[in-house]
């Protein structure tokens, strides 16, 4: 091609005002915006003078491109201002998968959130008399009731008058996540004075989290105690004089010690903090509130138990075994959990009003004993027989539709996952796949990169499905990204 067809090509090129003229455009620019329209028009102009002068475009394929212009425009923008965040199917068999959200909210605590953030609410009005209220009433009375605590016997007919009982004097307060719950705490009770913990607890779990960092972080002194697989009452007796604060006992929620090992009970450390006149604080982690016992896990002691061995303060998490949004919670004494409210560091660590929603709702679930209700528990609750008819099902399906794919209903081991009962295992069941022309490494990639992200494992060389952690509303999405996937090769 000369250089004078160059020329005629670049003319027929139409200019950016052109483009905007072209049919369909005002509709793209009235619905993405005119400078981010401009800007993707001005790009695809560029492009289509750099394959002109590469001698790629002929005079057909420029009036093909110009004519297919305001789709092209339309599929870039939709691609450069969609969200990054996205929903995506959960096939890996981790319940609580951090880089995944962890828990999943359920039906009605999204409604609540949405009711709740579309307009104006009482987050911190007593619509009583008025007045300013506090946040934390809308959940304290709640975990009141099921922790057995102040709130033990008040019916729900009853809550508000219960709920104006707590104001000011709150047992579970609310922040950000666990970290925080854990760092506030120790400042507020500690700050300046020895905290004894022993060294068998001295855990980190994801992120760098460590528990000797966040201690220095909050002004208290780390006092050691104990071996690393062998701490006693009595090394914690010994360890305390004036400058003692607070005890403190960190549940090992990401590993096991096994074998050669001992670990006060919080009975006895209570017993020791109530004799010195010592609060004891216990960091949880996940915060259970379901015996899980019923479903097999086996290791994680509740929040009531903690409360009823007589540890004065408890911090777990909401997004984790509670099956809430991300949140800490700091819930006990209640003069203890007012001080911690005092310190100023509680409003820079608060939550707002969606989190509030979220949690009173998910918290009323557990009231009814709805259980089933709540993404994370339900998932956990699946029998084998229910997760295999699924599987089986889906094999079927994509033997049928998708005859190049190698699929197998296969056993599998789901785990609770977030550092959560680490050495748990719940039998599932899942479908195993592979393709002669794919590896299971590429599969696993084309399966995210679907219209909704399906997230597996590879196992054995092959792509592992795990259902206990697909909702049964996703198995037809599965099954039309496997049917592509096969058509696809």
């Amino acid at each position: 091609m000369g250089s004078v067809e160059k020329s005629e090509l670049f003319r027929r090129l139409p200019s950016v005002d052109e483009l905007l003229r072209q049919e369909g455009m005002p509709a793209i620019v009235a619905h993405q915006g005119h400078a981010a329209t401009v800007a993707t028009a001005r790009a695809l102009l560029d492009e289509w003078r750099e394959r002109i002068a590469h001698g790629e475009l002929t005079v057909e394929k420029v009036a093909a491109v110009v004519e297919a212009a305001p789709a092209e425009i339309e599929r870039r923008l939709k691609a450069a201002m969609g969200y990054s965040l996205r929903p995506v199917i959960n096939a890996t068999g981790v319940i609580l998968h951090t880089n995944l959200g962890r828990a999943p909210l359920s039906d009605e605590a999204l409604r609540h959130v949405a009711e709740v953030a579309r307009g104006y609410s009482n987050v911190e009005m007593d619509l009583e008399d008025g007045e300013r209220g506090e946040r934390d009433v809308h959940v304290s009375w709640l975990f009141a009731r099921l922790l057995g605590e102040a709130g033990a016997g008040v019916s729900v007919e009853s809550h508000i008058s219960q709920k104006k009982r707590d104001v000011g004097q709150p047992t579970t307060i609310v922040v950000n996540n666990n970290a925080a719950a854990v760092l506030l705490t120790l400042n507020a009770l500690a700050e300046g004075g020895e905290v004894i913990v022993s060294r068998g607890e001295l855990v980190e779990i994801g992120g760098s989290f460590r528990i000797p960092d966040v201690m220095a972080k909050s002004g208290a002194v780390l006092r050691e105690v104990g071996t690393t697989n062998r701490t006693r009452i009595s090394d914690y007796e010994q360890a305390i004089h004036e400058k003692t604060k607070l005890l403190l006992r960190v549940h090992r929620s990401n590993f096991e010690i096994t074998g050669f090992t001992e670990q006060p009970s919080p009975a006895e450390l209570s017993a020791l903090a109530r004799k010195r006149g010592i609060p004891l604080m216990e960091d949880l982690g996940s915060g259970d509130l379901f015996d899980l016992h019923t479903v097999g896990v086996h290791g994680e002691p509740t929040i009531a138990a903690s409360l009823r061995a007589g540890v004065d303060v408890v911090t777990f998490s909401g997004d984790k075994l509670l099956g809430g949004p991300q949140a800490g919670l700091i819930t006990g004494d209640h003069e203890l959990v007012a001080k911690v409210r005092k310190n100023p560091l509680f409003r820079a660590l608060r939550v707002d009003k969606m989190f509030y929603a979220a949690l009173e709702a998910t918290l009323l679930a557990y009231l009814r004993e709805d259980y089933d209700a709540i993404p994370v528990l339900r998932m956990m609750r699946l029998t084998e027989e229910r997760i295999s008819e699924r599987a089986e099902h889906m094999v079927r399906q994509v033997q049928a539709s998708a005859a190049k794919l190698s699929v197998e209903a296969v056993k599998t081991q789901a785990v609770v996952g977030a550092g959560s009962a680490p050495g748990a295992r719940l039998p599932s069941r899942g479908i195993a796949i592979s393709l002669p022309e794919l590896s299971a490494d590429e599969i696993a990639r084309r399966l995210r990169s679907w219209e909704t992200p399906i997230v597996a494992r590879v196992e054995d060389g092959r792509v592992l499905l795990d259902l206990r952690t697909v909702e049964p509303e996703h198995d037809e999405v599965v099954l039309r990204a496997l049917e592509q996937l096969a058509a696809s090769n």
